[in-house]
């Protein structure tokens, strides 16, 4: 397991939920409705009041607010404090809520291919701007990105081999005791 890959301690609530278990079951429970994957897209692309958030997911304001109480305590983001009186906070990703980019990212191009037509928004990369924090947007003042950028074309590469993953070289290894692929195995005589 590389260092990036290297496991982290929770920062949700340990839940137990039915059925398989399984990290994508226990990450949905966390960030799996729209408005808090919509809330996190928006706090990447730099937006962090509030009121920027709500317009800019069309989310009803009870349910954002709830959403973002719910992911702070989760660890996904944090309220930093901008105003004292009245208090108003700002709303950044955590270091969890950065790692979730790839979904986002995954997100924006699987719906580029197969629910609209044009590209809303794009993904540039800029390899020059290593100095920005992960997911800070560019300075304001230009709409254009700077000559080397380029929109991203990503790819799941095997941090282990190197190569590019695609579907038909991926198995499935379930550890997760009393469960293969097809779902609950019968307890044997030795697991009794």
């Amino acid at each position: 397991m590389s260092a990036a890959q290297e496991p982290h301690a929770p920062t949700a609530p340990t839940v137990t939920l039915p059925g398989r278990p399984c990290s994508a079951a226990a990450a949905l429970h966390v960030v799996g409705e729209k408005w808090a994957l919509l809330a996190v897209r928006e706090i990447f692309f730099g937006n962090h009041r509030f009121e920027a958030i709500t317009r800019n997911t069309g989310a009803p304001r009870d349910r954002l607010a709830a959403r973002l109480r719910s992911l702070e305590q989760a660890g996904v983001v944090e309220r930093r404090p901008y105003n004292e009186r009245p208090p108003r906070y700002e709303y950044h990703l955590t270091e969890s809520g950065r790692d979730l980019a790839p979904v986002i990212r995954a997100l924006l191009d699987w719906g580029d291919r197969w629910v609209l037509e044009d590209r809303p928004v794009v993904m540039v990369h800029e390899p020059a701007a290593d100095a920005r924090t992960p997911g800070e947007a560019r300075p304001s003042g230009g709409t254009q990105p700077p000559a080397h950028a380029h929109d991203l074309d990503a790819a799941w590469i095997c941090r282990t081999c190197g190569e590019e993953v695609v579907m038909n070289t991926l198995t499935v290894d379930v550890r997760a005791p009393g469960w293969d692929r097809s779902g609950p195995r019968e307890p044997s005589p030795s697991d009794v």
